[in-house]
């Protein structure tokens, strides 16, 4: 009879039945007990009464009823802690049985015990176990020691147990290796910093012998271990490849992926002229075509797995594209994965029967699929030039068919075939127009409505078509509204006498009768531009569209580098870094490529990117000259004019405009206190440092030449966001001259030149006096820091807050924006101390009611102190005299752009908190 038959009582009065049979003389009768208890505590039922009955079942030879009691023990020893102390004297006589298997259980369950109390009489069973004859206990204690290690980590450390593991590394036995390293990564995954498997070429020879005879899991181990170790030079990495490969051919799919990411990233270091990187690559294909016939579960892991291997070095799967063609019987998420690898490997050799593979899918009965399909077909004629011609034909035929949704997505793409491809395609404008009424989804409206304002000078209706739309106005999505108000605008500018009164009708139905913002704001730029400049309208409207990359959905290459340190992961399938989805401080060390060797540069693929292409016959995606955001940050970034500034300079441009908000928008009120970390942008890694808190040297900072407070550098643009380029900075003003201090790394996996930086219109007219000059390329991990000279000489614009600073970078890779907050001190002259009487009469004149007051807290300094740190950043002590107890400064600076800022400073002696006042 089977051990069904112990779940299927329900009997009243059972515990006392069950006690009274635990504690019978008869063996069997005491074993059929135990399994009656642990099946009550399967179900879910509270059988703890019974503990201590159970316990004394410990003391027999029979293995199978010693494992069902420490099973009973492991799973109530933490709620009743007193009681599972009986058990440890049973433990220890265990761990010296004659038998390994009860001294491995015995160990085993010591250390899935959790309970404080236990662990201290766990240690010296432990030791012994760590050294025992037999490698199954050894490799049992191994595990043990992690456990021990997450319950009380400082005992483990003190015990000497974390040695005694790194002896492990090089026992006899594969198995016991293998565990010990496991345990040692579990370690080291909670204490980063520990260095506890610390790799050498002899460890790793060891490693690399025990993968070959021990299990699929411990080899999975030693893979992993592997992965985090970077060979000292490329022969090195050549011999653990070899040694790695015969992974490649075994059964299980996790040591596939493991040898795979062990061999991605040895990759790195070897020469694309070896002969060994040319087999090397065609040995990785045949296992990853393997792992799709598993079971789809098991396919979409590895598909995501091949997508990240795939944008890292296309030229491995670059002859297997059939094996990614859809089945039949694909569950949708395996045909949506395989439909994006398809187009990453498209290319002019194969684009031909990739097409007739995406054709077919458009005729599929799943609508989602076949949306998703249609749209790989505009990308394929994206990324291949030379089959856009065949992809827009095939999209035409497409659209024949009247199937809705296809029609729909179809004209989505060919808008951007028609942005990629300019002034080639347009000839097809008259078939999309004949399916404007069923077009019913607000993406696929839209991408007509932009068709029609584009091309309006091409379509003799286009008014007509416009209006159609603009007649359920109110009923459009935003998304449509927006695009439809562009679209007739550009067709005003380019029909201006024929459509006059549809423009009016729209930027009516814009900016009285809409409750959106967005839209609001639109029509009334657009209202204003057209009846104030014409011509700038027209400049600003129909500018020259900046080109669309192919690869727009690539993942950013540090994070691509960080997720193939992670295949075989739920990192690898998520395609995010472990910091994104796991809490807590475990497993979230960023790892990161070794650096690759000189000849091995380019990671492209030869049909996408020959190795000796320059950069320059890349797709150009800056925006040119007419763009909208070219024009704003003027990003032809020549060198900046040296010439004299122009008479209307920052002064004329108004004083009044620039201190629009009173006084406390010049200083910025919130600066007085630590300003909350709301109120500056969020990509702003600096903080604001304009307040008088920093002028007294509150927060960490550095002297400058004459004394100015200069805060530390902060990270103004992290690499993340600008494709390895990481720039720190602060400013300084030296002896009259302001300067941006800046530090360049290069965290990338190619040299960066041709570097340039302009800044947008700003408050204070500030603007590069010279270009950005770094002399040498930086080369990857390389860090670079040099001054740049600042004038304010600039265009004046007030921006919100008023310190605001928005700045281009480019280099040879992109153009990269962010903005910062740069110190109001740096614009406080050295002539701003204003005579007494001048000062006297200007504060008398200047109403009370204008006066604004911020308090500077925790500064423990005194009037003679105050008065010396703030004349060194050009804040002068006009008087000061003493008033019931109080020393009261009256203070005078003045800004570059020639407006003076009066203020009056009262310090209570002994009371760190002061009061300023400004009129």
């Amino acid at each position: 009879m089977t051990d069904s038959k112990y779940f299927t009582t329900t009997k009243k009065g059972e515990i006392f039945e069950l006690k009274a049979e635990l504690n019978s003389d008869k063996k069997e009768k005491k074993k059929e007990a135990v399994k009656k208890v642990i099946a009550s505590m399967t179900v879910g039922k509270d059988v703890s009464a019974l503990f201590p009955d159970v316990v004394n079942c410990m003391q027999t030879d029979n293995l199978e009823l010693k494992k069902l009691v420490y099973l009973y023990l492991m799973n109530y020893a933490k709620s009743q802690p007193d009681m599972a102390i009986m058990a440890v004297n049973t433990f220890v006589k265990d761990c010296e049985d004659p038998n390994p298997l009860i001294r491995a259980l015995a160990v085993r369950t010591m250390g899935c015990i959790r309970v404080d109390k236990i662990t201290e009489y766990l240690c010296e069973p432990l030791r012994k176990c760590l050294k025992d004859e037999d490698p199954y206990v050894r490799k049992t204690a191994a595990v043990c020691v992690a456990k021990l290690h997450d319950i009380n980590a400082q005992l483990v450390e003190d015990q000497g147990f974390l040695d005694t593991l790194k002896d492990l590394i090089s026992d006899s036995n594969p198995m016991v290796v293998a565990n010990a390293v496991a345990a040692l990564s579990e370690i080291a995954e909670s204490h980063p910093s520990s260095n506890l498997l610390d790799l050498n070429p002899q460890s790793i020879n060891k490693l690399l012998t025990a993968l070959n005879e021990c299990t699929e899991w411990g080899q999975i181990f030693i893979l992993d271990c592997l992965a985090n170790y970077t060979p000292k030079d490329d022969r090195e990495a050549q011999s653990i490849c070899e040694r790695v490969t015969p992974r490649l051919s075994h059964a299980n799919s996790a040591v596939v992926l493991s040898a795979v990411k062990v061999l991605m990233k040895f990759m790195e270091m070897l020469s694309k002229d070896l002969d060994y990187y040319g087999t090397l690559l065609k040995k990785l294909a045949p296992p990853l075509v393997t792992l799709l016939s598993a079971e789809p579960e098991l396919q979409y892991v590895a598909l995501r797995n091949i997508n990240l291997i795939v944008q890292k070095r296309p030229e491995i799967l670059k002859h297997e594209m059939k094996v990614f063609f859809v089945k039949y019987n694909d569950p949708i998420y395996v045909k949506l994965e395989k439909l994006d690898i398809m187009i990453r490997l498209a290319s002019q050799a194969n684009i031909a029967q990739v097409l007739a593979e995406l054709k077919e899918y458009a005729t599929e009965v799943d609508v989602d699929f076949v949306r998703k399909a249609v749209r790989a077909i505009g990308r394929c004629a994206i990324k291949v030039e030379q089959s856009a011609e065949r992809c827009v034909s095939t999209l035409l035929d497409l659209i024949q068919t009247k199937v809705n949704y296809v029609v729909q997505e179809a004209i989505v793409v060919i808008k951007d075939i028609f942005r990629k491809y300019p002034n080639k395609y347009e000839s097809v404008i008259a078939t999309l127009c004949e399916n404007l009424d069923s077009l019913d989804e607000p993406e696929a409206r839209a991408a007509m409505i932009w068709i029609v304002g584009e091309y309006a000078e091409r379509i003799d209706n286009a008014d007509e078509l416009l209006e159609s739309f603009l007649e359920g106005f109110h009923d459009e999505s935003t998304q449509v509204q927006l695009q439809l108000l562009t679209a007739i605008v550009k067709l005003f500018l380019k029909k201006p006498t024929e459509t006059q009164e549809l423009v009016q009708q729209v930027l009516s139905l814009a900016t009285q009768d809409s409750d959106n913002p967005d839209l609001r704001d639109r029509g009334y730029i657009y209202w204003r531009l057209l009846s104030t400049d014409p011509v700038a309208a027209k400049e600003v409207v129909l500018a020259e569209k900046p080109l669309i990359s192919e690869e727009t959905d690539l993942i950013e290459p540090t994070l691509l580098d960080e997720l193939i340190c992670y295949i075989g992961t739920l990192a690898s399938v998520y395609h995010k870094p472990p910091s994104a989805f796991v809490e807590g401080g475990r497993g979230v060390v960023h790892k990161s490529l070794p650096p690759r060797t000189a000849s091995n540069e380019s990671t492209e693929s030869p049909e996408t990117a020959p190795a000796g292409a320059p950069s320059g016959e890349q797709p150009d995606v800056i925006p040119s000259q007419g763009d909208l955001l070219g024009d704003l940050l003027n990003l032809d970034l020549g060198p900046p004019v040296s010439g004299p500034p122009l008479a209307t300079s920052s002064v004329q441009m108004g004083a009044v405009d620039l201190l629009g908000g009173g006084l406390d928008s010049l200083i910025g009120a919130p600066n007085f206190v630590t300003p909350p970390a709301a109120t500056a942008p969020a990509n702003l890694g600096a903080p604001m440092g304009s307040g008088l808190s920093d002028l007294f040297d509150l927060t960490s900072g550095v002297g400058a030449l004459s004394g100015s407070y200069v805060a530390p550098k902060a990270i103004w643009l992290p690499a993340m966001k600008a494709k390895g380029l990481e720039i720190l900075g602060t400013f300084t003003r030296q002896v009259g001259s302001i300067s941006m201090d800046l530090q360049l790394t290069n965290k990338a996996l190619q040299v960066m030149t041709d570097f340039a930086i302009q800044f947008n219109r700003n408050s204070f007219g500030l603007a590069p006096a010279a270009p950005l000059q770094v002399h040498a390329p930086l080369s990857p991990n390389q860090t670079v820091e040099l001054s740049l000279p600042l004038s304010t000489v600039g265009s004046v614009m007030k921006m919100e807050p008023l310190n605001n600073l928005q700045v281009a970078v480019k280099n040879n890779i992109d153009v990269f924006y962010f903005s910062t907050l740069y110190p109001l001190h740096i614009l406080f002259v050295e002539d701003g101390k204003m005579d007494r009487q001048v000062f006297l009469a200007t504060w008398k004149d200047i109403p009370n009611e204008n006066e604004a007051q911020f308090q500077i807290r925790d500064c423990p300094l005194n009037a003679e102190a105050v008065s010396s740190r703030l004349q060194s950043s050009n804040i002068f002590t006009v008087a000061k005299r003493t008033v019931e107890g109080q020393d009261m400064l009256y203070q005078s600076l003045k800004l570059t752009n020639g407006i003076w800022v009066l203020a009056e400073l009262r310090i209570q002696p002994g009371n760190p908190s002061f009061t300023v006042s400004c009129p």
